[in-house]
């Protein structure tokens, strides 16, 4: 039976066409159904109706009363207050407040009267049988690792998301809503947020712009188009393969339709002798096909994005040369020299207040270092794409935003109206010539994407470009940054846009330490695993052969270990099949809908299999290294 069922969901925001026309889907107990869209399509939409915070126009959900649906919403609000523990425990009601009141004084007993004030708590949260809830609370307060008592105010952007997610979760819910959930997190808690809903037991709804994360989770996409909701079951590049095939149909469809609309008005404008023998069916079919062609709902275009390029820069864009800067409570660069040549492209990574944006504004030249040297090469024309978006005038115009007042910009050479330009990023004149406060997240994204590419540059600097971008204005980004030809700086945390975009990394670890490294996030995260692996490999083989702690790296194998060296590769593969079959069991809808326990235990088979996999890597790096040596 499914857990949440919607039949003919209509919805529309005024006069403007509809966002949902006669919607139907059921969603079932253990899927992970990710809602794909262009921006403004009407997911975060579904989402509030999935959820009951906003009525339907027309139509019905229906859900058995005892299936629990919390959301998780995209921005954190703006009046959450309290301790984390108060914070989590607010969907429970009065018996969620007693319980965080609880938590406060048995944590401080030097007020007077704590303990009088304690029994009476006790009281009326057993009379209430809250301790099963201050079960649950607590279970979920450990379960994410948040600082109970710390004040919700004073963390961080991404903690503050974990919060929030405990809040959903401290209901228990059967479906869980989750809108952008990996929205201004770092790398670290996608990563960990990915590996948490992979072991849910519930079922997930979620809208993300992350790829891998997208490919990691979905188990069924579910796309809305134009007000229409198709699902398409099996992961994200079986959705991608089969829409292609599906557009391709339709526009096969409508150039038939619209050929045959053209011969029939040809037909019913021919002179008085066609008018006479006029057949009365064909003029009713003719009216038909006008009225479908007038309620046509076109597919919204894709952004055409084209960058402005100024002439080459020097050789050397920027230099550092043992550059210190920090705060007096934090350090966030220490004794740091670097090189970024013209065509280099970087991107800088690191948890949330590493300092991702403080290196950028160094090179920059917008911070003075507090030690050491920045020199800037000659010839920089710099755009910079700012994650605030502080360069939007609020009180203007979005052609104004672009154009500074002026009907025209100059781009490749060439006069180009404003309004022409807006229309590549998919503005139409109307919202064009609206002031900016109507804008979506997305479609101020976009703006400062038009803003960026109507200066000439040779140096891009991209500070959190991805966030509320489509996937499909996102892999057009991809292609225009690849294609760049002059230098490129850029901050994200996808790891996905990472890979298919920069050439080395700066990877920032929150205490002054900066890395250096080629290739993208994948290859840098490869490298990691392999160095913490081959590090901890010479304990692991001290430990149950001590004899051998004093060989030299460079001794010639035994034939024991020959052997060994022999066999790795083997069994190294047999234990990635194995992480690839516990994976794909793992994604299994079916396996959500049975025991908890049987979800547990399959995650702890995969971690103890990496485990081994991880050894076995190392271990055979460490044989091959020291045959290498032996000669």
């Amino acid at each position: 039976m499914a857990l949440l069922s919607v039949q003919q969901l209509e919805f529309g925001i005024g006069s403007e066409q509809l966002l949902l026309a006669g919607v139907d889907f059921e969603i079932e107990a253990g899927e992970r159904v990710c809602v794909v869209g262009r921006n403004g399509a009407g997911k975060s939409t579904l989402l509030k109706l999935l959820a009951g915070e906003i009525p339907a126009d027309e139509g019905s959900i229906t859900r058995d009363p005892a299936t629990v649906v919390t959301r998780l919403a995209q921005e954190v609000p703006a009046d959450t207050v309290g301790t984390v523990y108060e914070v989590v425990a607010a969907p429970l009601g009065d018996q969620g407040r007693l319980l965080a009141e609880y938590h406060r004084l048995a944590g401080d007993l030097s007020a007077p009267g704590s303990m009088d004030r304690l029994g009476v708590l006790q009281s009326r949260i057993e009379a209430g049988g809250g301790w099963d809830l201050e079960r649950r609370v607590s279970e979920v307060v450990t379960r994410l690792e948040l600082p109970g008592d710390a004040d919700f105010k004073a963390l961080s952007g991404g903690m503050k998301r974990r919060v929030l997610l405990g809040q959903a979760l401290v209901r228990d819910p059967d479906v869980l809503l989750l809108d952008e959930p990996t929205n201004h997190l770092d790398i670290e808690a996608i990563d960990w947020l990915e590996s948490f809903l992979l072991g849910f037991g519930g079922s997930i709804v979620f809208i993300t712009h992350d790829r891998r994360f997208l490919r990691a989770l979905a188990t069924r996409i579910v796309e809305i188009d134009r007000g229409v909701l198709t699902s398409w079951p099996g992961d994200y590049d079986n959705y991608l393969r089969r829409r292609e095939e599906r557009l391709h149909a339709e526009d096969l469809a409508r150039a038939h339709f619209d050929k045959k609309l053209a011969e029939e008005e040809v037909w019913i404008r021919q002179g008085i002798k066609a008018r006479r023998t006029r057949n009365e069916g064909r003029v009713r079919a003719l009216e038909k096909m006008r009225r479908e062609r007038s309620e046509r709902i076109e597919r919204q275009g894709k952004v055409k994005l084209t960058a402005q390029t100024a002439q080459r820069s020097g050789k050397r864009v920027v230099e550092l040369d043992h550059v210190r800067f920090g705060y007096p409570d934090k350090l966030l660069v220490r004794d740091f020299s670097t090189t970024i040549l013209r065509g280099d492209r970087v991107g800088l990574v690191g948890p949330n207040g590493a300092g991702k944006t403080t290196l950028l504004r160094l090179m920059l030249g917008d911070l003075a270092p507090d030690a050491g040297k920045v020199t800037l090469g000659t010839g920089l024309e710099i755009a910079y794409f700012d994650q605030q978006r502080a360069q939007l005038d609020e009180n203007a115009t979005v052609a104004d935003n672009v154009a500074g007042g002026m009907e025209f910009i100059d781009f490749g050479g060439k006069r180009k109206h404003v309004i022409s330009y807006l229309q590549d990023f998919l503005f139409p004149p109307d919202r064009a010539r609206a002031p900016i406060t109507r804008l979506s997240g997305g479609e101020r994204n976009r703006l400062l994407l038009a803003r960026l590419f109507a200066k000439p540059s040779n140096v891009l600097v991209m500070d959190e470009p991805t966030n509320d971008l489509d996937v499909e204005t996102l892999e057009l980004l991809e292609e225009l940054l690849v294609d760049y030809p002059g230098t490129l700086l850029l901050v994200s945390h996808d790891r996905e846009f990472l890979d298919n975009v920069v050439t080395s990394l700066l990877v920032i670890d929150g205490e002054g330490g900066i890395e250096e490294s080629v290739g993208g996030y994948s290859e840098w995260l490869q490298r990691q695993t392999r160095q913490r692996s081959a590090a901890a490999a010479p304990t692991r083989s001290r430990e149950p052969a001590p004899a051998q702690s004093g060989q030299r790296t460079g001794a010639k194998l035994t034939y024991a270990e020959s052997l060994e060296l022999e066999r790795l590769p083997a069994e190294i593969d047999a234990l990635e099949g194995q992480l690839a079959e516990l994976s794909e069991q793992l994604s299994d809808p079916a396996l959500h809908r049975g025991p908890a326990e049987a979800v547990t235990n399959l995650n702890a088979t995969l971690a103890e299999t990496q485990a081994r996999l991880d050894a076995a890597y190392s271990r055979w790096e460490a044989l091959d290294a020291r045959s290498a040596a032996a000669g």
